[in-house]
């Protein structure tokens, strides 16, 4: 009897210690690696410097991480326009179906342009030549009238800014980005490094944004997503000494383009304007070239824009606008603001979240767009 209660203890204390080792064990496989998924390991960093994120082996039989992909072909303005083009189009519609142009069509169409956000100033321009045709006996007719706005609208464009991105000059070609924080800077210059590097060209990223230390960040994982090289400087350091090496680097290293963030606090700050026209003129110095000063714009901002853009334009010669957020916003009419009112070409149209929806503006596609 007393033998077989000895053998049933040895079977239960097999069975517990069984028990604890194997739990553990089961808890760790599926922390580590049950996902099937890599895992990351932070690396220790000196002071100062943001932990570097390694990833662990994937386990064997997991898939590969896929390269990143091609770009696409563009989309269309008229099918990621729809706010705008939702809002105006209907209006143009109403104007149609009305047997004559009365005040209270003038009225609406006053209304539509505004609502757009093509500004009181060329909004009143447009209306007067309209009127002023209509009464002359040139316009008869809702559609003529309507004919007649479409051509003007197309006419207050700049039909070429679209290609008009400048690669020519002698020594190193530097495209400057300006704007204030929140209107997708940082996430614009790594789309056009990713369309410039389609394109065949070798591109170097100047983090000149030195006083805000997630747009390096940010700027660093899109030169890592594009495969393309980045100077960084310390946070808090000299804006212009970061352009000034990434210049120098690029020369060295046979870069074709050198594309440049630059601080984007407020547009009304006097020290921002200053180290902005210091940033111009070391990247205007040899070998540097500066063939491109490109202010960023959110499109949802509407007439807000039109101030950031004087104040830039006064500080650093901008040569021509990037207008962000445009698919979600129906205050698209400030493209037409911009460049009736300011003399600004809208280059680059941002159509939508993805990598390749950053695209050239095309004005005969942007006026069909709000017609049709």
């Amino acid at each position: 009897m007393l033998a077989l209660w000895i053998v049933l203890a040895v079977v239960v204390a097999t069975l517990v210690v069984g028990l604890v080792v194997a739990v553990p064990r089961r808890r760790r496989g599926r922390r580590d690696g049950g996902s099937g998924s890599a895992t990351t390991a932070t690396i220790d960093a000196p002071p100062g410097v943001a932990p570097r994120i390694e990833a662990e082996p994937a386990p064997v039989g997991a898939p590969p991480e896929e390269p990143e992909a091609e770009v696409g072909a563009p989309p269309e303005l008229r099918d990621r326009m729809g706010k705008t083009r939702g809002l105006f189009s209907g209006y143009v519609r109403a104007l149609r179906s009305r047997s004559s142009v009365d005040n209270e069509a003038w009225d609406d169409l006053e209304e539509a342009l505004l609502r757009a956000d093509v500004g009181v100033v060329t909004t009143t321009a447009l209306l007067e030549d309209l009127r002023s045709r209509v009464h002359a006996g040139e316009l008869r007719g809702a559609d003529a009238v309507v004919a007649a706005l479409r051509e003007d609208l197309r006419r207050s464009l700049d039909t070429t800014a679209g290609t008009g991105l400048s690669h020519e000059g002698d020594g190193t070609c530097v495209w400057l980005f300006v704007g204030v924080n929140g209107v997708g800077k940082t996430t614009t210059i790594g789309k056009v490094a990713r369309r410039e590097k389609a394109a065949g060209r070798s591109v170097l990223l100047a983090a000149g944004d030195t006083f805000r230390a997630a747009a390096a960040e940010q700027l660093d994982l899109w030169a890592q997503r594009t495969g393309v090289e980045i100077v960084r400087g310390a946070e808090g350091g000299d804006p212009s000494a970061v352009v000034f090496d990434a210049v120098q680097r690029a020369q060295a290293r046979g870069n074709d383009l050198v594309l440049a963030d630059t601080a984007g606090r407020l547009h009304t700050k006097v020290n921002l304007v200053e180290e902005l026209k210091k940033i111009r003129r070391v990247a205007d110095r040899p070998p540097g070239h500066v063939n491109e000063v490109l202010l960023v714009l959110d499109a949802t901002t509407g007439q807000n824009g039109l101030t950031q853009a004087r104040q830039f334009l006064d500080a650093v010669g901008v040569t021509g606008v990037v207008l962000t957020k445009l698919d979600g916003s129906a205050k698209g009419g400030i493209v037409i603001a911009i460049q009736r009112e300011l003399g600004l070409p809208v280059k680059l149209v941002g159509l939508g979240e993805g990598p390749d929806d950053l695209v050239p503006f095309d004005a005969d596609e942007f006026v069909a767009a709000l017609f049709e």
